[in-house]
């Protein structure tokens, strides 16, 4: 992995990129054709990559698609193709229903063919998705992702539950994609307190709790982030923080006990990607995700206890 010329930051901190603190995600294509192999590859990485699996025009297919709306609310730069996603300066993100409601191409990448093939091979059965689709249109120049657990955002059904975290489009370095923190799916003992939490549950007693409850404030006290600061985190769970360049037709899917964080976008450019869930369709579901409407992180999706 070569970052020589950039460097390369999360939440604004510059990254240790020597070879103790920094690498790159193992590609697990090798074992596409073999579920056994997949599944002990995910316990014992707590991720599987695939390098050019999903079909990369339908990738760019759907690319197009968000691209057009980012264009028509007024956020890309009139100066340079569309496609490019070249940020208007100044301009901010987009809504997350902005850019999948009644999407078409993206709705097919991500909810049929190769992409529920694999997890109907990787679960060993029927599969279902969320309905809420997470969007990330993060303008050039913007701040990446803080390190966090999926589970505490979405853990009251099944735990054997999958995000897939697909770039849509190209994600060199000065982009900013996703990094796992490595084996950090194995830290249970250290991350125990932090992993029984449950984002939407507040405190019945606390000052605050009738703002929650009339839905004036969303969260108590903690959004759901495990550090704000990626440094100082890998220095005390140990570990590497692992990625890549991605490129369209990467996947990458993992646990919801596996730390991750992204790169800060250095480009002028937005970062385009998708997170998206999967479990297999026998098993307890997280009411927040499901339905034409997911109630998600609002007033319904919260649950009060005595603290």
């Amino acid at each position: 992995m070569n970052t020589s010329e950039l460097t390369l930051t999360s939440l604004r901190l510059p990254l240790d990129t020597s070879a103790e603190a920094f690498g790159d995600l193992r590609d697990s294509s090798d074992a596409l054709e073999n579920p056994e192999a997949l599944r002990k590859r995910m316990h014992e990485d707590g991720y599987l990559f695939l390098r050019g699996y999903l079909d990369r025009d339908e990738v760019l297919e759907a690319r197009a698609e968000v691209t057009a709306r980012l264009s028509g609310l007024g956020l890309l730069d009139e100066n340079h193709p569309v496609i490019d996603a070249i940020s208007k300066p100044g301009a901010g993100g987009a809504g997350f229903a902005d850019l999948t409601e009644n999407n078409a191409p993206l709705k097919k990448l991500l909810y049929s063919g190769r992409m529920t093939g694999f997890y109907e091979r990787f679960l060993g059965g029927a599969v279902r998705h969320f309905d809420f689709t997470w969007f990330r249109a993060m303008p050039g120049g913007g701040q990446g992702t803080y390190p966090h657990c999926d589970v505490v955002y979405m853990g009251r059904g099944t735990r054997n539950l999958y995000t897939a975290w697909t770039p849509i489009g190209d994600v060199p370095f000065e982009i900013g994609g996703l990094m796992i923190l490595e084996n950090s799916h194995r830290k249970s003992d250290k991350l125990r307190k932090y992993l029984g939490k449950d984002v939407d549950t507040y405190c019945t007693n606390y000052p605050d709790a009738s703002e929650i409850e009339s839905g004036r404030k969303q969260w108590q006290d903690w959004d759901g982030r495990l550090s704000s600061n990626p440094v100082t985190l890998r220095e005390k769970l140990g570990g590497r923080w692992l990625t890549t360049e991605f490129r369209a037709g990467d996947l990458l899917t993992f646990t919801m006990g596996t730390v991750h964080a992204s790169l800060d976008n250095q480009s002028n450019c937005f970062r385009l990607s998708s997170d998206s869930r999967y479990q297999l369709a026998s098993e307890p579901v997280d009411e927040r995700w499901i339905g034409e409407k997911p109630i998600g992180h609002g007033l319904a999706g919260k649950k009060g206890r005595v603290c």
